[in-house]
């Protein structure tokens, strides 16, 4: 658990060009949305190893306190950064690779009792919907506000209602181009 929190803790330095000196790490946590990071990554350290009670609990205070909504079962690999972390919602049964950053609103959730998958260093804007069994490539940038209902291939950058994809690493479209 503390090799994950340091290496989320790590990574939130580095989005706000800080270096990982402890100095920086103390003031990520206490840093908008890290209590809702620690509280994850307690309760799913209690989940794991055999502490349901003890992690329902974390469950519970952390959408309380933090107004997340982080299932016991979802899986974020080290990395995992939440910027702000009213409105968020992670369905339990998400898997979510390295370096997954999210804002504020963001929901990542289930249909027809499917859940998304991401891969690593994926950014999703404040109020991003990511909805059913879609994966979620690699180096993907999700807009601001997008509904993503469809697979995203890697090094995608997609926005809008439904989400439709802008670039690919970084490299605008042409008009009329599909990636």
């Amino acid at each position: 658990m503390l090799e994950n929190l340091l290496a989320d803790l790590r990574h939130k330095a580095q989005i706000y060009e800080l270096p990982p000196t402890p100095r920086s790490l103390l003031r990520m946590l206490v840093n908008d949305g890290s209590a809702a990071q620690l509280m994850y990554r307690m309760m799913r350290f209690c989940q794991t190893h055999h502490c349901k009670i003890v992690a329902a609990i974390l469950y519970r205070l952390n959408a309380s306190i933090t107004h997340a909504t982080i299932g016991r079962n979802a899986d974020m690999a080290p990395g995992f950064v939440i910027l702000h972390s009213v409105g968020v919602v992670i369905n339990t049964n998400v898997r979510a690779g390295r370096n997954l950053v999210i804002y504020h609103g963001v929901t990542l959730g289930e249909e027809r009792h499917k859940s998304p998958t991401l891969g690593d260093n994926v950014y999703i804007g404040a109020g991003a919907k990511v909805i059913g069994g879609v994966r979620i490539g690699s180096d993907v940038r999700i807009g601001a506000n997008a509904v993503v209902t469809k697979d995203v291939p890697d090094g995608a950058t997609v926005v809008g209602i439904p989400a439709r994809i802008v670039r690919m690493y970084g490299v605008p479209l042409k008009a009329g181009e599909d990636a």
